[in-house]
């Protein structure tokens, strides 16, 4: 018995955890893009993201997961993710000129107008072919709201069954107890 409450604490803890971090980061990812215009939050200097077009084919392609890390330099040859007024854009540094970098999407024949180096976000450390495509259905309000539905409904779940449990132990321990009785009744009556 004492498994089954250890198994239902842990799981317990696990949905609480993810409840936490998926309605933190969401109000967090909210509160960056919308009150600050930060397109890319970048808690700890790492941000991640999806590829939205074709212009970095063949070396990412539409739908590629991304990951960002930010540095204090970048070099020539880099795939970088930089903001765009509101947009972010994904492409190699060709040159740098001072404090200002020339971008260019490695399928596009012109380069971009040059940006300033701290308008870069970080450099493409990590691209997963494709998985963008899931990250943006379970991104979606109806999935995450789905999500959390579920996971609440299993914390609720999971107190219901051990209330139930423990009523059931209850019903027996009492039981028990008026079994004694009797039986203590019975041999008192033989005395």
């Amino acid at each position: 018995m004492k498994a089954k409450q250890k198994k239902r604490g842990v799981l317990r803890a696990v949905l609480f955890v993810f409840i936490s971090l998926v309605l933190g980061l969401g109000i967090y990812a909210f509160n960056a893009q919308n009150l600050t215009g930060n397109a890319m939050p970048m808690p700890f200097g790492v941000g991640m993201g999806v590829v939205m077009s074709e212009s970095m084919e063949p070396e990412l392609y539409k739908d590629d997961f991304i990951v960002v890390v930010k540095r204090k330099d970048y070099s020539v040859g880099e795939t970088v993710v930089y903001q765009d007024r509101r947009l972010l854009v994904v492409h190699e540094i060709i040159r740098i000129e001072g404090d200002m970098v020339v971008t260019k999407g490695k399928a596009n024949n012109d380069e971009d107008d040059p940006i300033p180096m701290t308008a870069i976000k970080g450099e493409v450390v990590l691209s997963l072919k494709g998985v963008g495509k899931a990250v943006n259905f379970i991104k979606s309000p109806v999935v995450t709201l789905v999500i959390l539905a579920l996971s609440f409904f299993l914390l609720i779940k999971s107190y219901e069954t051990e209330e139930s449990q423990a009523d059931e132990l209850s019903e027996i321990k009492k039981e028990i107890e008026r079994l004694k009785a009797g039986e203590e009744d019975r041999e008192n009556s033989k005395e």
